[in-house]
C-alpha cells in the first residue's frame, strides 16, 4: 500500500506539471521484498527424490527508483525572440545564486535591466550568452546557436553552447525547472547545437511538458485499484485471523 501511495504521488506530480515548460515526467520503479522460504526447491524428499519446486511467500514490494523520462515534449510557437526550444539532446546552463551551475530545458528566457539573458526567476544564462545592449532592434538565433543582435550601430554575433550528460536520468531535480549534476549523471559535455548529436535551437518556440494526460489518468486508475485491492487483502487476512481466534474446541 505504501508503494502504491508513492506511485500515486508521482502521477499527481506529473499531472500538476502538465503545462510546465520543459517539464519531464517521472516514472516509478518497484522491487519485490524478501521471501520467506519454508521449503527449498531441489531439496531431497526421501529415497533420493528431489522437490521440483519450493514454497516461498513474498512480503510485498518497495519503491526502488524514480527517474525522469527525457523524451521530447511538443514544440509550441510563441513568436517571442527570446523563447528557445531545444529540439533534441541538450540543456541550457544557468548560474545559481551561490555561483554553482544548474541545467534546464525551459527556454522561456527574459532580458534583465542590464541586458543580461536570464530565466523567468532571474538566473543568468551561461554557455556563451552575452548581454543584449539597449537600442537593439532585432535578435536572430539560428538552429546552430549563432546569435545575431541588430542595432543602429551594426550587428553583433556570439555563439550559444548546449550541455548534455551521459545519463540525464541521474540528474537531481531541484525545482524551478532546474537540474543539477550528480555522480550518476556523469560530467557535463559542452558542444555546439546541431553538431555531434547535440540538439538544435528553435527560436520563437517553447518545449512543453512531455506528460500525456490520458496515459497518466490510466496509470492513476490502475494505482488506485491496486491500492484498494491491497487494502482489501489486509482486511480479509485480518478477518480470517479473527475467525481462527474465535474457534472453540
Amino acid at each position: 500500500m505504501e508503494a502504491q501511495q508513492a506511485n500515486l504521488d508521482v502521477i499527481a506530480n506529473n499531472l500538476a506539471n502538465v503545462n510546465t515548460t520543459g517539464f519531464k515526467r517521472s516514472k516509478i520503479e518497484f522491487q519485490d521484498l524478501l521471501y520467506e522460504t519454508t521449503r527449498a526447491a531441489g531439496a531431497e524428499q526421501g529415497s533420493s527424490t528431489q522437490l521440483p519446486t519450493g514454497i516461498q511467500i513474498g512480503h510485498g514490494s518497495r519503491v526502488v527508483a524514480t527517474s525522469k523520462v527525457f523524451t521530447e515534449g511538443e514544440l509550441t510557437s510563441t513568436g517571442e525572440q527570446l523563447d528557445l526550444a531545444i529540439n533534441g539532446d541538450g540543456f541550457f546552463q544557468v548560474q545559481m545564486p551561490d555561483g554553482s551551475i544548474a541545467y534546464t530545458r525551459d527556454g522561456a528566457l527574459k532580458r534583465s535591466a542590464t541586458g543580461q539573458v536570464t530565466t523567468s526567476d532571474g538566473l543568468p544564462l551561461q554557455g556563451g550568452f552575452q548581454p543584449i545592449p539597449a537600442g537593439t532592434t532585432g535578435i536572430t538565433i539560428s538552429s546552430t546557436g549563432q546569435v545575431t543582435i541588430t542595432s543602429a550601430s551594426g550587428n553583433t554575433n556570439f555563439q550559444v553552447q548546449l550541455v548534455r550528460f551521459t545519463n540525464p536520468s541521474g540528474l537531481n531535480s531541484v525545482g524551478g525547472n532546474l537540474y543539477t549534476e550528480s555522480l550518476a549523471s556523469g560530467t557535463p559535455e559542452t558542444g555546439t547545437p546541431g553538431e555531434n548529436g547535440y540538439g538544435t535551437v528553435q527560436q520563437g518556440y517553447l518545449e512543453m511538458s512531455n506528460v500525456k494526460v490520458v496515459q497518466e489518468m490510466v496509470n492513476m486508475i490502475v494505482a488506485q485499484r491496486a491500492y484498494e485491492v491491497n487494502s482489501k487483502s489486509v482486511q480479509s487476512a485480518d478477518e480470517m485471523m479473527q475467525e481462527s481466534n474465535n474457534l472453540r474446541r
